[in-house]
């Protein structure tokens, strides 16, 4: 049987071929490179400065904190985070620092309302236009709270007393001047007709420990600012300042939940009002450097441990990114600007 013999390759023809395939390949390999080069995305490559415009024991400064533990814990970034403490000026030692810091990727910022009410209230030349937004990590809850021995068992009771006495008869705590806790405290005012004396403290921290020393008859803090002490036994949840009822149902005293806490419009106290936990940078960061801390806080936000953290402060798990957090903002600034035109705190 014959064997078919394959052509013979004409000498000239494989002297062409051989080098063409080797520019091939090193056409190919130079391509895998520039590529590779492509996919190496941005990276801290010295500890983060994370700053929070607030003192310390806040809602703000306990979510950095545990963000700076969850990080480390579950190795979600080769850097260390360093949380720093920067309220002066109701926040705007924090805002202006992250400001003036132009480019720096290695400094973020976490938010309360102050990112608002503090420019809005001071003029003091910031606007949260001035900084890079990050991602929202949640929206926080206000609750009224009293002493666990007060007369008053309920929030229709408590507002009820505010309503039938001389004006400036109840002390209101809360966290700074011209704040989102005075903002609140307005609105009560108003809703009563009467006025009450509202006193500042440094932080959320400070409020509810003023609180728990019967040295002020109530206060709006945040539910995680005040939530080791309701557990304890000491201060009593009145009623949450929103449209809804908290969904969590575990026990966190003998008797109540979260769930438990009912809204204070269905109270009789028509409040209601959000506060933005979100994360921002400083101007002029790179999209790379941006697109590295919105994947950080997703993978934060996956975690078992930040479901529990939601769930102790009963916070309300709206996350926004991109364009949709910008239009919030935008729309959350001119609501701020409304509520404190209201109430007379805007600067002249």
């Amino acid at each position: 049987m014959s064997r078919t013999t394959r052509p013979t390759e004409h000498p000239s023809r494989r002297s062409t071929v051989r080098p063409l395939r080797r520019l091939m390949l090193g056409a190919i390999t130079l391509a895998a490179g520039l590529l590779g080069g492509a996919a190496q995305a941005w990276e801290p490559s010295k500890p983060v400065e994370f700053v929070v415009p607030a003192g310390t024991g806040g809602g703000a400064d306990q979510m950095a904190r545990f963000i700076q533990g969850v990080v480390a814990k579950n190795k979600l970034m080769a850097q260390p985070i360093i949380v720093v403490n920067k309220s002066g000026g109701a926040g705007a030692e924090g805002f202006l620092d992250v400001k003036n810091d132009k480019g720096n990727a290695h400094k973020i910022v976490i938010t309360l309302s102050n990112l608002f009410t503090t420019p809005l209230a001071t003029g003091v030349p910031f606007n949260w236009k001035d900084i890079t937004p990050i991602s929202m990590l949640a929206l926080d809850q206000f609750v009224l709270w009293v002493n666990e021995e007060s007369p008053h068992k309920t929030a229709k009771a408590y507002f009820d007393a505010i309503k039938a006495s001389p004006p400036n008869t109840f002390k209101m705590g809360g966290t700074g001047s011209k704040q989102e806790d005075q903002i609140i405290t307005v609105m009560l005012e108003k809703a009563a007709g009467k006025k009450l004396t509202y006193i500042p403290f440094k932080g959320g921290g400070d409020v509810a420990v003023q609180l728990v020393g019967k040295h002020i008859d109530s206060t709006v803090n945040n539910p995680i600012e005040a939530e080791s002490h309701w557990r304890a036994g000491k201060l009593r949840a009145l009623c949450v300042m929103d449209d809804e009822k908290l969904p969590y149902t575990t026990k966190l005293t003998a008797t109540q939940s979260w769930s438990d806490v009912p809204t204070c419009a269905s109270a009789g106290v028509p409040v209601d009002y959000l506060m933005l936990r979100g994360v921002f940078t400083t101007p002029g960061v790179t999209p790379d450097q941006v697109a590295f801390y919105v994947e950080l806080f997703k993978k934060v936000r996956a975690l078992p441990e930040w479901k529990e953290f939601m769930d102790k402060g009963a916070f309300k798990q709206t996350a926004l990114t991109g364009k949709e957090y910008v239009d919030w903002l935008t729309q959350s600034e001119q609501l701020h600007r409304t509520l404190m035109k209201e109430a007379g705190f805007i600067a002249n």
